[in-house]
This record gives structure tokens, C-alpha cells and sequence, in this order.
């Protein structure tokens, strides 16, 4: 019976041979590699996969930060995907081995050092023109909310207070204000500064605003006016909304000196960056009335909670959970153009080949960029996660397909070389000086 099984396997081994030459190549697998992109901070590729499943290998994190990331993504992510949930900073950057482009799922990337992206070699890339509508409409909302007090009279008969007589009326809605007349100051006219300018044009407002990156004459096409100064928007404003991005010159944009050359009692709206607003300063103002009454969708430090930080006993105050930028179809549309992106960029040239490449001034003074060139097929790593609680290695493949945990931590425990070789980074060049903002940088939906 052995001797039987023996000539079997001889046998088998000369057809082998013999067949050797004319077999089909195998499409899947180790020996077909392709680039590997990751999504650093969610866990659902539904969306990227079906743009990117037959030029890349799609995995996601999960994670909040880059001790979260496993080595194995580290080492070979070409391309990263990430909302506004994780933060790289040089030292984050410089973990990733072979990192050529990251692209964010919005279009803030204050979470990302773009300077040092660009010295080392990476483009940063973002999606400027999602969610402007969602942004621009919650904004109108919460100032329309903050005029008309809707949150508090809802919280009040909330609470069993009767609103019957006339007396009760204006006791309940007292600060209730007339919106005709008032002016909004808006600071950073934007993709959402000037949507937003638009709808309060309707609503009867008076609309001002402050941007010194803004070309001149955009004002007169818009039929608004402009302000030479902050100072003289905040002296003239009864409403000030933030629709600018966040950098190292405007942190703390509103603070205790700059409160005070508002308006007595006028309100403030933020759904651009927590960063831009001193928290304590307004809380203070808020309390003594400076300030009549503020409402934030984007906090100093998120996600943010009323039991904690300066505003927890801050009165007329409206907060929600950096929602601004979101609706269903503002999400995907995101999603679909940020993987496209990604595409792009591996199918093409970094940086020639991207459409909104936000540090492509430092990376064309910076060494030749080969293209990215892409590779066969691995699908079935396709929605694997990449997440490891320290000290565990666990992969488990999405979609919950048979087979396919282990098949994938048996690459994850080899290597899955990519047809890229790994990025030399350029040398290190003094960090470039801050450049004169672009229009895409200039309104940040808080989305992301």
C-alpha cells in the first residue's frame, strides 16, 4: 500500500513538471502582492473597498493613536485613511516605513503635522467640499437657536414649567431676540463662511466678515461687507460665527482681550475648531453676561462632556458632539472622495496626480517622486483589522468569511511585501515657513 501511495506521489510530482510551464498564474495570494491602505481611526471600509479592491489591500485600525497601530501596518501602509478622531504628529509619522500619502475624511487636517509630512516625504491630502452644506445649515441653525432661544424654552416645559399667561410667555422666552437688522460677523469666508452668509442674507441679517487670505472684490459679488481688522468685525457684530482653519497664528482666536472688544451681550457660534475659542475666557464671559449666550459644536479637547472643563457651569451656553459636518450623504461622499484619492494617487504621480494635495508646495522642493505603482490582488485581506490591544496579536478578517482569520494571520505572522519599495525619506530641511493659507484651507466643516 506505501509503495503504491510512493509511486502516486512520483507520479504527481513529473506531472507537475511537465504542467509547470502552461499553468495559469494564481491571482490571489502572498506571491501577487499589492500596496496595503489602512484606515487608522474606524473600522468600516464598505465604502473605500469597492473603489480601491482592485488596486490595494483596504484594512482598517480602529485606533485612537499610533501605539494602537500594528507593526505589520507600520511597516507597509503606503496610503492612510483618517477622520479627525487620531493625531500625527512627527513622531507619529515617523513610525510609518513606507507611508507616501495620508488623506483625511474632511477637510480639517489640523491633526496632521503637514510640515513634517512633507519632509519626510509624505503628501497629505484632504476633502475640502463635503459637508459645506451640513456645516453652513447647523451653523444657521444654532444661531437662529441662540436668538430665539428654542433649546431653552423646550428644556423649560421639559422641566414642568407653565407657559399659560402672557407673564409666563415672556418669562420663559425672555432674551428672545428679533433677527432683521442684527449683524452677523462672520470670520474666514470660506467654502461654509460664504454658504453661510447666503442663509442669513435670507434670514434678514446683516452680513460682515473678516479674512485677510480672501482675494479683494469677492465682497462685491457676494453683496457683503468687509472688515479691515478683526477688532472692527468684533466691534460691529451682534453675532460672531468661526468658519476658519486651525494653525500655530489664530489659536485662541477668541479669548478674554478679543471678547472684550465685542459687542456688549452679543453671541458667538463655533462649529470650525475648539481651538479657536479660550473655554475658560468664555465661560467667565458667559457668566458675567459679556457674552449673552454661545453655542459650540467643536471643543478644546473631544469628545467633550458638560461634567468636565471650564464650561460645565457656564449659563446660555448650547453644545453639541462636533456633528456639524455630518448626514448621510455628506459621509459617504467623503468616504468615496477620499478613496479616490488614495486611487489616484497609487495609480498616478505624488504629487502631480492629486487633486487636493494640501503640503503639495513642500513636496515639490522636496526629492523625485516615483509613481505608485499598483499590484495584483489580495481581496481577501480586504476589511481586515489591524488593531491590537498591547501585547495581543489577533487578526480577524471582516465579513466573516470561512477560514479567512487564519489565512490572514498567517501573512500578518510572514511578511506581505508590497510591489512599492519602501519610501527613502528626504533628508530633513528646516520645517518651511507658514504659507499664506489656500481657499480650501481657509473653512474647515467640523467633521471630520
Amino acid at each position: 500500500m506505501a509503495l503504491m501511495d510512493k509511486h502516486k506521489q512520483v507520479k504527481r510530482q513529473r506531472l507537475d513538471r511537465i504542467c509547470e510551464g502552461i499553468r495559469p498564474p494564481i491571482l490571489n495570494g502572498p506571491m501577487h502582492p499589492r500596496p496595503l491602505v489602512a484606515l487608522l481611526d474606524g473600522r468600516d471600509c464598505t465604502v473605500e473597498m469597492p473603489i480601491l479592491k482592485d488596486v490595494a489591500t483596504v484594512a482598517f485600525c480602529d485606533a485612537q493613536s499610533t501605539q494602537e497601530i500594528h507593526e505589520k501596518v507600520l511597516n507597509e501602509a503606503v496610503a492612510a485613511l483618517l477622520y479627525h478622531t487620531i493625531t500625527l504628529s512627527r513622531d507619529d509619522l515617523e513610525k510609518f516605513k513606507g507611508l507616501r500619502v495620508i488623506v483625511r475624511i474632511g477637510s480639517g487636517f489640523d491633526n496632521v503635522d503637514i510640515k513634517a509630512a512633507a519632509e519626510l516625504g509624505i503628501a497629505v491630502c484632504n476633502v475640502p467640499a463635503s459637508s459645506v452644506e451640513e456645516t453652513a445649515d447647523t451653523s444657521l441653525c444654532l444661531i437662529l437657536n441662540l436668538y430665539r432661544r428654542v433649546t431653552w424654552m423646550h428644556q423649560a416645559l421639559r422641566e414642568g414649567t407653565r407657559a399659560s399667561s402672557v407673564e409666563q410667555i415672556r418669562e420663559v422666552a425672555g432674551g428672545a431676540a428679533r433677527i432683521r437688522g442684527e449683524t452677523l460677523g462672520i470670520i474666514g469666508l470660506g467654502r461654509v463662511g460664504q454658504a453661510v452668509a447666503l442663509r442669513a442674507k435670507a434670514f434678514g441679517f446683516g452680513v460682515i466678515f473678516y479674512d485677510p487670505y480672501l482675494p479683494d472684490g469677492v465682497e462685491r459679488s457676494l453683496g457683503l461687507q468687509r472688515m479691515a481688522t478683526l477688532q472692527d468685525l468684533l466691534i460691529h457684530s451682534d453675532c460672531v460665527s468661526l468658519h476658519c482653519s486651525l494653525n500655530e497664528h489664530n489659536h485662541h482666536l477668541i479669548n478674554d482681550f478679543t471678547i472684550k472688544q465685542m459687542r456688549q451681550g452679543a453671541f458667538l457660534v463655533n462649529t470650525s475648531r475648539g481651538g479657536l475659542v479660550d473655554e475658560k475666557a468664555l465661560a467667565q464671559a458667559l457668566k458675567e453676561g459679556r457674552i449673552r449666550g454661545a453655542a459650540l459644536d467643536v471643543h478644546e479637547t473631544e469628545p467633550f462632556s458638560f461634567s468636565t472643563g471650564p464650561l460645565k457651569d457656564a449659563p446660555n451656553l448650547i453644545c453639541t458632539p462636533h456633528t456639524s459636518w455630518y448626514s448621510e450623504q455628506a459621509s459617504v461622499e467623503a468616504r468615496e472622495e477620499a478613496a479616490r484619492e488614495v486611487r489616484r494617487a497609487i495609480t498616478g504621480r505624488i504629487p502631480d496626480s492629486l487633486k487636493n494635495c494640501v503640503n503639495k508646495e513642500y513636496l515639490m522642493a522636496a526629492s523625485q517622486w516615483p509613481s505608485m505603482e499598483a499590484a495584483t490582488v489580495h481581496p481577501e485581506l480586504n476589511g481586515a483589522t489591524y488593531r491590537f490591544p498591547p501585547g495581543l496579536i489577533n487578526v480577524a478578517a471582516a465579513g466573516g468569511l470561512p477560514g479567512a482569520g487564519a489565512g490572514v494571520e498567517s501573512l500578518v505572522s510572514g511578511t506581505l511585501a508590497h510591489g512599492i519599495a519602501p519610501v527613502s525619506h528626504p533628508p530633513r530641511a528646516p520645517s518651511p515657513g507658514q504659507p499664506n493659507k489656500a481657499e480650501a484651507d481657509r473653512d474647515i466643516p467640523s467633521d471630520q
